[in-house]
């Protein structure tokens, strides 16, 4: 049987798989690889390395990676805000990607379309693919996450804010008019969308973590402190660890003057970096890997306020057998129980009462990060996540036996770096 033919157009560059988005696209793509033959086009607002090239060409019958000029991307994403339609699809609006898919869809007839992200989904919506089953990965609700930045945000962001949920939202509705289907990463996603459309085709399928990248290496005589992983320059992720840094560790250190908190992650912004002033606390930033570093924490905290979707920073530090406090919002979508798989915290009493007592309880965190670990490895292992995915873009569901045999030999051409996450 002849593999399918499917055009995959992601919203940055899938590899390395180092942030949340990526890592999500990048086994979308790998999963499909070995399934169908997949044109890929991506746009790229930093420089891609000559092994993220060879890994995606690879991988894939076509690669095109559009650059994206960060002034033109402002200009039109303001531009896109006046003619009143979203930001995001401004700002992800590309002549050059548009052209590629034209052309391609002149050169072969794509059996499916897919697009990560409601920001791309125009480019789906060209006359040369009005005839193809089209599909949008949405990831999250996205309109929900501005409309949350828009409650807690001062005027005037609240204004601008609240005005990019709303027209996202309308966005997001519309896709069901001329969508084959759409995905999200949780259920509770799902049954967010369908609180505004509810006959949308919406299906979910979970993000997964890499178990056998992500193993614990513990080490007793290391383990002294916390530890917050993530893309250091995302609004969700600086709102979050100041707000811990600044409200909650004080409370933490008077108890435990030897504890530490290494803050980890791409680009720190400045309110980042300065958090390294506080007692205990340091800002390692950028690391070519994470896994020391959770390795060495005996506490990994998550106080994200705001959050979307199902977060890989909590996979990752649970596969890894690390005692996790969490938000509430962080682990919707996930089956776990607090104090369980791990702790859940709100006030900042509950957070550094909570993360004391994991400090002080060598037995508490042995027993909370096996069980945790023991979850993600029977819910959430990537290839798990990722079966239904092809019947659902209307595919058979079985890889070629070329590729599956690559895929499984660790020194083919085609095998890639696992994730290495922030």
């Amino acid at each position: 049987m002849s593999k399918p033919t499917l055009l995959f157009l992601t919203h940055r560059v899938p590899h390395p798989p180092n942030r949340g988005d990526r890592i999500r696209t990048f086994h979308f793509l790998e999963h499909l690889a070995a399934r169908a033959h997949v044109w890929l086009g991506c746009l790229a607002d930093e420089p891609v390395s000559d092994e993220s090239r060879e890994v995606l060409n690879r991988l894939c019958a076509r690669v095109a990676i559009v650059p994206v000029d960060p002034y033109r991307r402002w200009l039109r994403a303001g531009l896109s805000l006046l003619s009143g339609k979203t930001i995001s699809a401004g700002a992800f609006e590309s002549p050059a990607l548009t052209s590629v898919v034209t052309d391609w869809s002149h050169e072969v007839t794509f059996d499916a379309a897919l697009c990560s992200s409601s920001a791309l989904a125009p480019y789906l919506q060209a006359s040369p693919l009005e005839r193809t089953r089209r599909y949008v990965d949405l990831i999250d609700v996205d309109s929900e996450k501005w409309l949350e930045y828009s409650a807690v945000s001062p005027f005037p962001k609240s204004t601008l804010f609240g005005m990019e949920g709303r027209r996202l939202r309308t966005l997001e509705a519309s896709l069901s008019d001329w969508c084959a289907g759409l995905t999200v990463v949780s259920e509770p996603e799902a049954n967010l969308y369908r609180a505004f459309r509810p006959d949308g085709p919406i299906t979910a399928i979970p993000n997964g973590v890499n178990v056998d990248y992500f193993t614990p290496q513990i080490d007793r005589s290391r383990e002294r402190g916390c530890v917050f992983v993530g893309a250091l320059d995302y609004k969700p992720n600086i709102d979050g660890i100041v707000w811990f840094a600044r409200e909650i560790w004080p409370a933490i250190r008077a108890q435990r003057p030897d504890a530490t908190l290494n803050i980890v992650g791409r680009e720190p912004v400045p309110a980042v970096r300065e958090l390294a002033e506080l007692p205990g606390v340091s800002v390692p930033g950028t690391v070519p890997d994470v896994r020391p570093w959770l390795n060495e924490a005996a506490v990994a905290v998550v106080p994200l306020r705001i959050a979307r979707g199902v977060q890989n920073k909590v996979l990752e530090a649970l596969a890894m057998a690390r005692a996790v406090v969490a938000s509430p919002d962080p682990l919707v979508g996930l089956d776990v129980h607090d104090g369980t798989q791990l702790c859940k915290a709100t006030a900042p009493d509950e957070w550094a009462t909570k993360v004391l007592r994991l400090l002080n309880d060598t037995a508490l965190r042995d027993e909370v990060g096996l069980a945790g670990q023991a979850y993600v490895t029977a819910n959430h292992r990537w290839d798990q996540c990722l079966a239904p995915l092809m019947s659902f873009l209307g595919f058979d569901a079985q890889p070629t036996c070329e590729r599956a045999a690559a895929l499984e030999d660790p020194t083919s051409q085609f095998s890639t770096q696992p994730d290495a996450a922030i």
